[in-house]
């Protein structure tokens, strides 16, 4: 970047943060501010430090999803996601253990903090919760934004997982635009589907075959923004819970995807520096050459590879070659083409048991022949033709 080009963006910055700032004072003068809340985002750490982030916004009223909901309240809800006011400067506290740490959020409205937590005893079972507190502005001193956050702690987990979202575990038609673009518009975390046999594939992973679960980790460029409709998908979808880690679509923050799954990446293999992993994506966009890179960048650290194949033709042929590089290196890499033989393989490197094998492709089967939720809502059959 050259020294014009970074004068530019300074300059970008501070007119944005003044913006920024001149909209909050004005709306909190003549008493057009919206309620605040805290949107927590689930994140992961150890039993030393755990890690915690979020956004301060105004609340919008983004309504919960039904499955009748129309495309008008679709359309409207997703509206309001990226129409999001965030509060830059707000002051958050946060508690655990008995003891508070504070957070100022950046122009985006966003914090991200790091507890030192080492001289507290350990807690019980995959998850912390961490009290969260609005300190500063408060709207409703009579109502202080108060929730509680998420954080992973994988203690004695034998393997972790690192999967995509888009076209790995919802059919999100990410290789054809105006198909992604009516699904991310139009429909809500109940009318998106998961592929069929996600959701029993992913408990398998989790569950494996030891006695503590295994932590499962969500990497996508989707934005922040749509944090809540991907929590509320795969919570309605029975696939388990883990950190979600997503992008900030602003201006200030141009990373490309490569560059933004490896980091996330590394930074999983730094957190837990002897956990092995297991990557899986799919063949749309660039998960096999981002993972080929991860592979090649942290020798020892990978079971296997999985990706679904979303394309065929030539780009399958291009998959099956980087494979080949991925295997030459001593991680085994498949080209898969639905989840019951990415689940046969698990199986063979010891990653879940024989019986749940046989319950990833029960599951499987059962979602293929039942209606989808949009054709339920229609009225549109019992179950469709296998």
């Amino acid at each position: 970047m050259t020294d014009f080009s970074r004068r530019i963006i300074t300059a970008l910055h501070a007119l944005d943060d003044g913006i920024r700032r001149l909209r909050l004072r004005t709306k909190r003068a003549v008493g057009r501010l919206d309620p605040l809340v805290i949107l927590p985002y689930r994140s992961y750490g150890s039993e030393a430090r755990l890690r915690v982030k979020g956004r301060v916004l105004e609340n919008k009223g983004i309504t919960a999803p039904t499955l009748t909901d129309s495309v008008w309240i679709n359309l409207i809800n997703m509206y309001r996601r990226f129409e999001s006011d965030e509060i830059p400067g707000a002051r958050v506290r946060a508690s655990y253990g008995g003891r508070s740490w504070e957070v100022v959020t950046d122009r985006e409205g966003f914090f991200d903090l790091e507890l030192d937590v080492g001289n507290l005893p350990p807690g019980e079972g995959p998850w912390r919760w961490v009290d969260l507190e609005l300190i500063e502005p408060r709207v409703d001193r009579r109502n202080p934004a108060l929730v509680r956050a998420a954080v992973r702690v994988p203690t004695e987990a034998s393997f972790g997982v690192i999967s995509d979202l888009d076209d790995t575990v919802i059919q999100s038609s990410a290789t054809e635009f105006l198909a992604m673009l009516r699904l991310v518009l139009l429909h809500n975390a109940y009318t998106r589907l998961p592929f069929e046999g996600v959701a029993s594939f992913y408990a398998a992973l989790e569950r494996g075959t030891g006695e503590a679960p295994n932590p499962i980790f969500y990497v996508s460029s989707s934005p922040w923004n749509l944090y809540d409709l991907l929590e509320d998908f795969l919570e309605h979808q029975g696939i388990p819970a883990g950190p979600l880690l997503l992008k900030d679509w602003s201006l200030w923050n141009l990373k490309a995807h490569t560059g933004h799954k490896l980091g996330y990446i590394r930074r999983l293999l730094e957190a837990y520096p002897r956990l092995p992993f297991v990557l899986i994506g799919d063949s749309g966009e660039r998960d096999p050459e981002i993972y080929l890179e991860a592979v090649r960048k942290h020798p020892g650290r990978f079971r296997a590879v999985y990706i679904r194949d979303v394309v065929g033709g030539v780009r399958a042929e291009v998959v099956r070659k980087i494979a080949a590089e991925v295997e030459a290196m001593g991680v085994p890499m498949l080209l898969v083409s639905d989840t019951v033989e990415a689940a046969r393989h698990a199986e063979s490197l010891g990653l879940i048991l024989p019986q749940q094998v046989e319950q990833v492709a029960e599951g499987a089967q059962r979602e293929a022949e039942k209606p989808s939720p949009l054709e339920v809502a229609l009225g549109e059959g019992e179950t469709r033709d296998p």
